[in-house]
């Protein structure tokens, strides 16, 4: 199959900023693209070569835009799966498959999954509806502190929340749930595991995750994690066994705890670029975005060593600012040594709202978190 300079299209479902990187490197290879969102102030607008307007949701809307196109890969889990179903069914390539995402996409069948293929995860509990916690605590089945996590339709620490009295399940969605055991980490973890359709796999180096307090958001990423190399070996085996479980195309993030007593436990997986592979567009030989349009096309994998150390901020909306944005500062950290900011085009502030990231690049990794820290301190994102 010819995917350069051709007639070839590939199909994004999602148009926000991991779209808008993906489009980076299909501009690179000169790919042609269509991309589907639901607003009309996607990232993604300008960048790709056709621009669908429509829910990602709705059945017919993600068929009729599937079958335009030659191969249909996601940005974000929260697409209609029946209609990529379909599609697959009529031949057009679909990566991820629809069954991975049909468990991926539900964290209770999620963890169920693990549970099935011998991964292992924090023990936890399936409820139809909030209201059965309420019960299950009252009849001491269950017991605080816990973590709930809305089953559909969680993102960006939203639809997840730990749980330390009836109090914090007030304000919370009723419906399909999960409770799961707080585990006491010492650490989070994550790998992505690449794989293409010849199956071929690799794996980028493990990064640590530090979140931020009160938004349940990864505040940095850091690459390579500070941790021992049998610790890094342990993360990479469960990484690699979790893919092979789920036989996905693409890209698969695997987010993990590093118990007290250096156990791995799976928190959660997705199917596609993650924030915890940010970095890798300046730290890495090959890009996370490069490799899942390599991994989608069946084309061979790039290498995923590291250049140097990397760390990547979140940009996220300042508390008490809501509006048309302003990154204040911006040109102190670009004066700031190994410094790539990255903006992801979304004209609108709100308080914790993703709108861009910064990679700092060095050859070790202590001095890269503390310019990171000075990034951190510096650039404020406000609105006028």
């Amino acid at each position: 199959m010819n995917y350069f300079s051709s007639d070839f299209k590939l199909g994004i479902l999602g148009g926000g900023q991991l779209g808008k990187m993906l489009l980076t490197e299909t501009r690179k290879l000169d790919i042609y693209t269509c991309v589907l969102d639901g607003s009309t102030e996607a990232p993604c607008k300008i960048g790709s070569n056709e621009f669908h307007l429509g829910s990602l949701m709705d059945f017919e809307t993600v068929y009729q835009f599937g079958k335009k196109v030659d191969v249909l890969t996601i940005e974000i889990e929260n697409v209609n799966i029946d209609a990529l179903e379909k599609l697959e069914k009529e031949g057009v390539t679909v990566y991820p498959a629809s069954k991975t995402l049909r468990t991926i996409q539900n964290k209770a069948k999620q963890k169920l999954f693990y549970i099935d293929k011998n991964l292992p995860t924090a023990p936890f509990s399936r409820f139809a509806y909030l209201s059965e916690i309420e019960d299950a605590i009252e009849n001491g089945g269950l017991h605080f502190p816990f973590v709930w996590k809305a089953a559909q339709f969680g993102y960006d620490g939203n639809g997840v929340k730990v749980v330390r009295s009836l109090e914090d399940l007030k304000d919370l969605p009723k419906g399909e749930c999960i409770a799961e055991d707080l585990i006491p980490f010492k650490n989070e973890l994550a790998v992505i595991v690449s794989r293409n359709a010849k199956g071929e796999v690799k794996t980028f180096p493990v990064v640590e995750m530090e979140f931020h307090p009160e938004a349940n958001q990864v505040e940095y990423v850091i690459c390579p994690a500070r941790i021992a190399p049998e610790i890094a070996k342990k993360a990479e085996a469960v990484a690699l066994k979790t893919s092979e479980a789920f036989k996905h195309v693409g890209l698969l993030a695997v987010e993990m705890f590093l118990t007290q007593n250096d156990e791995i436990l799976i928190n959660e997986v997705a199917p596609r670029p993650h924030n915890s592979g940010h970095q890798t567009i300046e730290a890495n030989y090959t890009s996370q975005f490069e490799q899942h349009i390599r991994a989608i096309l069946n084309l061979p994998l790039g290498s995923t060593a590291n250049k140097a150390g990397g760390i990547m901020v979140n940009l996220v909306g300042a508390e008490g600012y809501t509006g048309s944005v302003v990154y204040e500062n911006i040109e102190d950290i670009m004066n700031m040594e190994g410094v790539t900011p990255h903006i992801y085009g979304k004209k609108e502030t709100r308080p914790f709202r993703k709108m861009g990231h910064v990679t700092i690049v060095h050859p070790d990794i202590n001095e890269a978190r503390k310019i990171a820290e000075a990034v951190k301190n510096t650039i404020k994102v406000i609105s006028e």
